[in-house]
C-alpha cells in the first residue's frame, strides 16, 4: 500500500481536480461522508446511549471535512456541535462552502478564539461520546500555538474517544514528528491513502487505529509508481512467498552460512541460525571461532557447525577468511556479524568478504560497527547486500548521532542505501527498509522486541529468505514484517511481558502457514 507525505497528498488532490475534472467539493463531500460513517461506528461501540459528538474545526480543508461530517451525522440523528477555532469569514473555497451549508441547515457552531471561550464551551467536550479533531491536516509545518494548542490540550484531557481527520493535528505528515503538541487519537480516518506520519514514531503512537477512506481519487494517482513510500502488508507476503513443491528436498531450499559469535556471545550465532531454519532455509551451517564450536554444538541440533581460525583475543579476523571462503562452496547466502565485537581485525575481514563473496550477503551487528566511517566499502561488493543496522550502527556508518538518525528515519535509511548500494533494514519502532529508491515502513512489532537477541533472529530470518533465492528487497521486507508480526501474535496471546528472543522462533512457521497457500502440485 502506498504512503504519502503532505506534498504528495496535495499533488494527488490537485491532479484529481485539474486532470480528471473531479470537483474539490466532491472530494470533500466523500471525505466527510466517510468520516461520519466511522464516527457512527465509534458511537455504536461506545458505552452508554449518548449520541453526542463535538467536532473541533480549523480554517482549512481539514475543517471543511469536519463540517461535511457534521452535516451527515446530524442527518443521521446524531447530536452534533461544531467548535470553530476560526471565524467563518477566515475560511476559503470548498471549506467555506461547507461551513455555510452547516449554518444554513441550522447546525450548531460556536466560534472559539480565546482560552476563555474554549473554557466556556468545555461542557460540550465533557458530555460528548466522541470528539472529532478537524483542526489541522497534512499541510502543517510550524509548531502549534495559541488557541489551537489549547484546544488540543482540551481534547487530550477529555478522556473521550477521539477521531482524527486525515492525521492527528500537530503531527508532521512526513516525519511523524510532534509540532509543539498533538492530538492523541483513538482512530484516524485518513483520505485516499495513509500518510507517512501515521506510521513513523512518535506520530504512530498518537494515531490509534488507521482507516482509509476512498474519496474518489483515480486509482492510478494513489498507486503511482513514482510514490516511493510503501506500507508493508500481508498482501506483499502472499504475492512474494512461494509454496514448496511436493518433490522438494532440503537442497531445494537453500544452504545458508552464518558466520557469527564471539566469547560470551555464542547465543547470537544460535539465534540467527534458528531464525533461518524457522523461515524455511533447507540447511544452515554456523561458523564460529574454533574455541566456541563445542558450546555451539551443545545449543543446536538442527544446524551444522564449523570452527574458524581465531586471533589470540578469541575473535575472527583476516586469518579466518580462508576457511570462510572454503565453507562458502555450495552455499546460497551468507549472514555475517551477529555477536561480533567490532575491531580492526573484523574490519579487515569485512573488506575481504565484500571484495570476494559472490552469494547474497547480509551484514549485521559488530560487522557493521567495524565499518564506522568506512561504509563506502560496501559499494565495492560483487554480490547483493542487505544490512540491518539499529540507529546506533546506522549513525556510525553515516557519521551521525543515533538521535539524528531517529529524527528522520526515512531520510537516514535512504541516505545509507545510497551510500552503500545495499538494501537497508533500519531497525527500531517502525522498521524502515530502503532499497532501489523505494522505502517500505513496517507496521508490525511492539515493545516486546526491545530485548537482547531479537535482532539476531531478524538477521537469520532475512538470511534464510536470501538463501531460498528471494531478492534482497523481498527478503528484507518480508523478513521485517514476519519478525514483527511474531511479536504481535505473542502480545495478542498475552505472552509479550518478559518475552525473550527465542520465543519468536516457534511463531514464525505459524505465520508462514497462514500466509502461504498450499502447493497445488501433487
Amino acid at each position: 500500500m502506498k504512503l504519502m507525505d503532505g506534498r504528495t497528498t496535495r499533488s494527488v488532490d490537485r491532479s484529481a481536480v485539474r486532470k480528471y475534472g473531479i470537483k474539490g467539493l466532491v472530494l470533500m463531500e466523500n471525505a466527510g461522508r466517510g468520516i461520519a460513517e466511522a464516527v457512527k461506528m465509534e458511537l455504536a461501540h461506545s458505552a452508554g446511549k449518548s449520541r453526542r459528538v463535538t467536532i473541533i474545526t480549523g480554517k482549512g480543508n481539514n475543517g471543511g471535512d469536519g463540517f461535511v461530517a457534521a452535516r451527515h451525522l446530524k442527518n443521521s440523528g446524531v447530536d452534533v456541535t461544531v467548535l470553530a477555532l476560526a471565524r467563518l469569514d477566515e475560511m476559503k473555497g470548498d471549506a467555506l462552502v461547507n461551513a455555510r451549508s452547516w449554518v444554513k441547515m441550522g447546525g450548531t457552531v460556536f466560534t472559539v478564539l480565546t482560552e476563555a471561550e474554549l473554557k466556556k464551551r468545555s461542557a460540550f467536550l465533557t458530555h460528548s461520546s466522541v470528539i472529532v479533531d478537524a483542526i489541522f491536516g497534512t499541510g502543517l509545518k510550524a509548531p502549534v500555538r495559541g488557541i489551537s494548542a489549547r484546544a488540543i490540550e482540551s481534547i487530550n484531557s477529555s478522556r473521550k474517544k477521539v477521531v482524527a481527520i486525515d492525521i492527528p493535528s500537530g503531527i508532521d505528515a512526513t516525519t511523524g514528528a510532534i509540532l509543539g503538541s498533538a492530538v492523541r487519537a483513538d482512530l484516524t480516518v485518513t483520505m485516499a491513502a495513509p500518510k507517512l506520519g501515521l506510521y513513523l514514531y512518535p506520530g504512530r503512537s498518537y494515531s490509534g487505529r488507521v482507516e482509509v477512506v476512498d474519496i474518489g481519487c483515480p486509482r492510478e494517482l494513489v498507486e503511482d509508481d513514482r510514490i516511493r513510500w510503501n506500507l508493508i502488508t500481508e498482501d506483499y507476503l502472499k504475492r512474494v512467498l512461494r509454496s514448496r513443491k511436493a518433490d522438494s528436498h532440503k537442497g531445494s531450499h537453500g544452504h545458508l552460512l552464518v558466520v557469527a559469535g564471539s566469547f560470551g556471545m555464542t547465543g547470537a550465532a544460535y539465534m540467527s541460525a534458528m531464525g533461518a531454519m524457522r523461515i524455511g532455509a533447507g540447511i544452515v551451517t554456523v561458523a564460529v571461532p574454533e574455541s566456541l564450536q563445542i558450546a555451539l554444538e551443545e545449543k543446536s541440533v538442527e544446524t551444522m557447525s564449523i570452527g574458524l581460525p581465531e586471533t589470540p583475543a578469541g575473535t575472527l579476523g583476516p586469518l579466518s577468511f580462508g576457511k570462510i571462503k572454503e565453507a562458502l562452496k555450495g552455499k546460497s547466502a551468507l549472514v555475517i556479524g551477529p555477536g561480533f565485537k567490532p575491531s580492526e581485525d573484523i574490519y579487515k575481514l569485512m573488506e575481504m568478504v565484500v571484495k570476494e563473496v559472490r552469494v547474497p550477503l547480509l551484514m549485521d551487528g559488530g560487522a557493521l560497527s567495524s565499518l564506522e566511517g568506512r561504509a563506502s566499502i560496501l559499494g565495492k561488493s560483487r554480490c547483493p547486500v542487505v544490512i540491518t543496522p539499529h540507529p546506533g550502527e546506522a549513525g556510525k556508518l553515516l557519521g551521525l548521532s543515533p538521535l539524528a538518525i531517529q529524527a528522520d528515519r526515512i531520510a537516514s535509511a535512504e541516505r545509507l542505501a545510497k551510500a552503500t548500494g545495499a538494501a537497508v533494514v533500519l531497525k527500531g519502532a517502525g522498521t524502515v527498509v530502503a532499497a532501489h529508491e523505494e522505502v517500505f515502513i513496517n507496521p508490525t512489532g511492539n515493545p516486546a522486541l526491545s530485548t537482547a537477541g531479537t535482532g539476531d533472529v531478524l538477521a537469520g530470518v532475512i538470511g534464510g529468505l536470501l538463501a531460498q533465492g528471494y531478492s534482497t528487497l523481498d527478503s528484507a521486507v518480508s523478513g521485517a514484517y514476519i519478525h514483527g508480526l511474531a511479536a504481535d501474535i505473542l502480545r495478542e496471546k498475552g505472552r509479550d511481558k518478559g518475552m525473550i528472543a527465542t520465543d519468536l522462533l516457534p511463531v514464525i512457521p505459524d505465520i508462514l502457514n497462514s500466509v502461504m497457500a498450499p502447493s497445488k502440485e501433487a
